[in-house]
């Protein structure tokens, strides 16, 4: 009975984390208001209106089921473990597929150490944190950036997805991004860990 429950509080503790990390998340991206104009009028100061984003510029943001959420992978330790470049990706991973419930996120990765590929290491963390296992896609094989992108495209074509939010380094973007393109994959959006909400980062750490 006993072995029962934890499981279900494991589970329960799990979903709790992923919705309070989703709060915090969207909390964090919610607009500043607009300041009053000095002489305090009491009608808020005109702006103009933003500039149109890039299809591929970098943003957090609410997607639908037709996008897929895809997290690069990086070189483990020897003994499988998951390096702090790694770690910081899949924050940034966690809070887009948080703020876009109904994405698949696939992770792709192979290069195995002690047994585990990178794609299989990301999976469990996500899991481990609330995500729903059957929103996760793990791509084990690809070994450099290209086939990331080119087993990517393979995977979204054939779960349905039509476009892609790209998860990585900041300093690694603009090769993904081009690699992925040259796959023919429409990239909607990047995502570094530079741009998670700093709120948001317990929510990614192990309880």
């Amino acid at each position: 009975m006993v072995d029962m429950i934890f499981p279900r509080m494991r589970a329960r503790r799990g979903t709790m984390r992923a919705l309070l990390g989703a709060a915090v998340v969207a909390t964090a991206l919610l607009p500043v208001p607009c300041a009053f104009a000095e002489g305090g009028t009491g009608s808020a100061a005109a702006s103009p209106p933003p500039p149109q984003a890039d299809p591929a510029s970098p943003a957090l943001g609410f997607r639908g089921p037709d996008t897929a959420i895809v997290v690069l992978g990086y070189g483990l330790l020897p003994d499988g473990g998951m390096r702090p470049e790694l770690l910081a990706r899949l924050h940034a991973g966690f809070a887009q597929a948080l703020l876009a419930p109904a994405s698949p996120v696939i992770v792709t990765g192979g290069n195995p150490r002690n047994g585990v590929t990178e794609a299989q290491a990301m999976a469990r963390w996500l899991i481990a944190h609330g995500i729903p296992a059957e929103r996760i896609v793990v791509e084990p094989d690809a070994a450099s950036t290209a086939q990331n992108a080119a087993h990517s495209a393979r995977i979204m074509r054939d779960i349905g997805a039509r476009d892609a939010v790209v998860v990585t380094s900041a300093d690694h973007i603009d090769r993904a991004l081009r690699d992925f393109l040259g796959a023919g994959v429409d990239v909607v959006a990047t995502v570094t860990p530079d741009q998670v909400p700093m709120p948001a980062s317990p929510f990614g750490t192990p309880a």
